[in-house]
């Protein structure tokens, strides 16, 4: 599960410094970011990033485990994927890919894909540590390298929508290669965490930022070049995407904090938890 981030506000002290000083990031922007730029961006900033988020992480998220969000709800108790025992399942953003090596101790045959070389580093440590064989492959969400009708069930666990330009190029691809009447199951930043700031305390309880500003939050260099780029949608927003890809919507879970879950996870915390939802998850189905 990449490191979800949210609200505009400052440089995120979750989301290491590491990362940042390696790509000479001074700051933040908002502004139009284009594709290219996106993908050269948050591909440079994952590599840089994925052994601190590894080692921040690594021990919450498992070796083979399915951990939907922050609030720690995890596949082998919600079962929104279904009955995966002989189902050819692709992840989209899969990171250590610790969810696709769940789904092959629960019977699937996964396939996980990621844009970042050093996230799928630490998948195939992940897949050496536990012996498993899960096939890694290396893939910008928008462009999926894989046949027609080719998948069973896909899924993403906070991987690649936050950092995509086009949720809709995505989604069409996610249908492009699934078969008839198979599941989309994705998680992601809950759209109204957008308005407050990226805090876990007190701070991030004040609203700050239209809901409905869809400007980019970019990190930039000295030159002004993006080094870290991120869309937000609405709600709204994710469900006319999939209607007109193709995907029929059966539920949006949107987790309560548990009790007694005390880990603070960037800008998720108990004290925001009890208040409000930090993670959207979408189950649908393709037509």
């Amino acid at each position: 599960m990449p490191e979800p981030a949210a609200a505009p506000a400052a440089l995120s002290g979750d989301r290491r410094a590491s990362a940042e000083e390696r790509l000479g990031t001074v700051g933040v922007a908002h502004r139009e970011v284009g594709r290219n730029e996106a993908e050269a961006a948050n591909l440079a900033w994952w590599d840089a990033d994925a052994d601190d988020y590894q080692a921040a992480h690594g021990g919450f998220l498992g070796d083979a485990d399915f951990v939907w969000c922050p609030e720690g709800v995890r596949e082998e108790d919600a079962r929104l994927l279904g009955d995966v025992r002989g189902k050819r399942v692709l992840e989209v953003g899969c990171g250590q890919a610790a969810c696709s090596r769940w789904l092959a101790s629960a019977g699937a045959e996964p396939v996980a894909t990621d844009l970042s070389g050093g996230m799928l580093r630490h998948a195939r440590e992940g897949n050496a540590r536990t012996g498993a064989t899960v096939p890694l492959v290396q893939a910008n969400a928008e462009r999926l390298p894989f046949a027609a009708a080719s998948f069973d069930i896909a899924c993403s666990a906070f991987g690649a929508l936050p950092f995509v330009p086009s949720l809709e190029t995505v989604f069409g691809e996610v249908r492009r290669v699934l078969r008839p009447g198979a599941p989309w199951v994705f998680s992601v930043t809950h759209p109204m965490r957008w308005i407050f700031p990226d805090d876990p305390g007190p701070q991030g309880l004040t609203a700050t930022q239209p809901y409905f500003d869809r400007t980019p939050y970019v990190e930039v260099d000295d030159d002004g070049t993006a080094t870290y780029v991120e869309y937000h949608r609405t709600l709204g927003d994710y469900v006319r995407a999939l209607a007109a890809a193709g995907f029929a919507l059966e539920d949006l879970v949107e987790p309560e904090w548990p009790p007694g879950h005390t880990r603070t996870w960037g800008q998720w915390s108990p004290l925001r938890g009890r208040l409000f939802p930090g993670t959207a998850i979408f189950r649908t189905r393709r037509d």
